[in-house]
């Protein structure tokens, strides 16, 4: 986990971080190599010259426009509703009447990795809450219970934002730091301690001991199967780090097939409340299906990636829950915008083009495309129409002006991607302290997360909390921070065979003369420090519900799950195309 990489975090993500600035003094040069490259006439060019422009070569996308339309599911009926309803009754009744604290524990676990919880916040919260004044005043009782209780309650306490101390464990360790020889309760230690904060080192230990023990463990047990399942699984991720809506997907087969464990009414709710939301999912992807056509980018900017799909999958991820739909809309639409910008900035466009266009959005000001070239009056129009209504909508709605602040995002992005361009154009590397206080804004989740906070957000929101969201709260930073150097570690070496910016690996290599595998583990440490961090800010902020929390947190969760088997966003027709049929396309038979 290179914990011991906590504190230079605190170097990367400054207070008050400069985005969009000038280079500084004394430039260090790396032999750049360019990308491919294709000749082709500018809309601008009175005089017919020639003008030589980048390209990727992207592979088109794998989802037409009809094929996306065509979708239809059984499952939008009242009498599926119905039934989904009476079923939550059914369960409802069963988590009240439960008396015995570990069971309750259990149902509750299962709900959560069923994708069912949400349905139960109220009980869940009540129940714990419970456990909590009950349990944890009463230390003493805990020596008789073994580590796979005391592990299953920390976990769930600490998700539900409930405080409970790593004390807890002490009495687990011996002087060799080891936690024991029960499988079952060291899977559930592990996907506790991955909740720890800074300077819990009794949690940071226990992540050494539990990884160790399950890679043997999977290595040499032939006993239970079920339980070498979940250890494969949770060292491949953690459950703490996986997309909410494709762990539910995954476990719903795998529970149904205990059936010494598997209780009938928990499995029909999930697969019934599963094919439900999906519907849902397919009318909102249908819906920006309808509005990405009409920008007109799939013809008029052939250069950029047609990613509508892989962004409406990004929001599913981010915020699955039925009651979201126009939030995952507009999300969708804010990640084709930056997918198509990126491509403007990384690909296709001129320094001087860049130059106008980033002014252009800085100053929002639509009067300003009169100087663009004609690609880019396609691409600043949709941007800023786009954003303007998401801005009225709210005014209506809600009351409140939100336009400074969704502008002041796209700025500063396209602040963050000129800086990248200029580093490419003049064959800059950066140190990694420099490359990453730009690209935590760049890799766009500031942008991503600042919308969400008003799309999830009612009319409660102060003026305290506004000027404590244009600071950039911490769980933004960090969160776009996991984005960003997951991402790096997915795509990079691609990205340098075709020719860019060097990437937080290279920054690290160039700077202290590391081999590549080196930067990738000191990259693989920055993320798990930036989790430890984020795991502090999720709890009990009074500037942010805890949906935005939780939305926050998802958008890591999608990074690991996008970047898990390296370019999910880009590149359509790997991994990520099986986990989209998965969730979005195929119901659960």
């Amino acid at each position: 986990m290179a914990l011991q990489s906590l504190n230079l975090l605190h170097a990367f993500l400054p207070s008050h971080a400069v985005v969009g600035s000038s280079f500084s003094n004394g430039f260090v040069r790396f032999p750049v190599q360019r990308r491919m490259v294709a000749t082709i006439m500018s809309h601008q060019d009175h005089d017919h010259q020639p003008i030589t422009r980048r390209t990727a070569n992207f592979k088109p996308t794998i989802w037409s426009y009809d094929y996306i339309q065509s979708l239809s599911s059984e499952f939008t009926g009242k009498k599926y509703a119905n039934r989904v309803q009476e079923l939550k009754e059914d369960v409802r009744a069963m988590l009240v009447k439960v008396s015995d604290p570990l069971h309750q524990m259990e149902i509750i676990d299962t709900l959560q990795r069923l994708g069912l919880s949400y349905h139960f916040d109220h009980e869940i919260k009540r129940i714990l809450g419970r456990i909590h004044d009950k349990r944890c005043s009463n230390i003493n009782t805990r020596k008789q219970e073994s580590l796979y209780v005391i592990a299953l309650e920390f976990r769930l306490l600490r998700q539900h934002g409930f405080h409970i101390s790593q004390e807890i464990f002490s009495s687990f360790k011996d002087e060799k730091g080891n936690f024991g020889d029960d499988c079952k309760g060291i899977l559930a230690l592990y996907e506790a301690a991955y909740y720890c904060v800074e300077g819990e080192s009794i949690l940071f230990d226990a992540i050494n001991f539990t990884t160790e023990y399950l890679k043997e463990y999977v290595k040499h047990s032939k006993d239970d199967q079920y339980l070498v399942t979940l250890a494969n699984h949770a060292l491949e991720l953690p459950q703490h780090w996986r997309m909410l809506r494709l762990e539910a997907r995954w476990f719903i087969d795998v529970y149904e097939k205990q059936q010494d464990i598997m209780n009938p009414l928990l499995l029909e709710l999930a697969k019934l409340d599963f094919n439900v939301v999906q519907a849902t999912h397919q009318e909102d992807l249908k819906h920006t299906s309808t509005w990405w056509r009409n920008t007109g980018f799939e013809d008029k900017l052939e250069f950029a990636r047609d990613r509508l799909m892989e962004n409406f999958f990004w929001t599913v991820g981010v915020i699955f829950e039925p009651q979201f739909g126009y939030c995952r809309r507009m999300s969708t639409k804010v990640n084709a915008l930056i997918t198509t910008i990126d491509d403007v900035y990384d690909i296709y466009g001129t320094l001087d083009e860049l130059e106008l266009f980033t002014d252009a959005v800085d100053r929002w000001d639509i009067t300003a495309i009169e100087q663009l070239p004609y690609y880019m009056k396609i691409c600043f129009l949709s941007l800023y129409n786009t954003i303007n209504e998401m801005a009225f909508v709210y005014l209506k709605d809600q009351g409140l002006d939100i336009i400074k602040y969704l502008r002041k995002e796209w700025a500063n992005i396209c602040k963050a991607y000129l800086l990248e361009a200029k580093w490419y154009y003049s064959g800059y590397t950066p140190t990694l302290e420099e490359y990453i206080e730009n690209a935590w804004v760049s890799i766009s989740a500031p942008v991503i997360l600042v919308h969400a906070y008003f799309l999830v957000t009612n009319n409660s929101i102060t003026k305290e909390d506004l000027a404590y969201l244009e600071e950039y709260p911490n769980i933004i930073r960090y969160s776009s921070m996991v984005l960003r150097l997951v991402d790096d570690l997915g795509t990079s070496s691609d990205e340098m065979k075709r020719g860019d910016v060097p990437k937080s690996i290279q920054c690290y290599m160039h700077e202290t003369g590391a081999s590549e595998e080196e930067a990738r583990e000191h990259i693989r440490g920055l993320i798990s420090t930036t989790w430890v961090k984020m795991n502090k800010e999720r709890i009990g902020n009074p500037h942010y519900s805890n949906t935005f929390a939780g939305v926050a947190m998802n958008l890591a969760r999608m990074a690991q799950c996008m970047y898990q088997f390296g370019d999910g966003h880009g590149v359509p027709d790997l991994e990520t195309k099986h986990r989209v049929l998965s969730l979005i396309i195929n119901p659960i038979p």
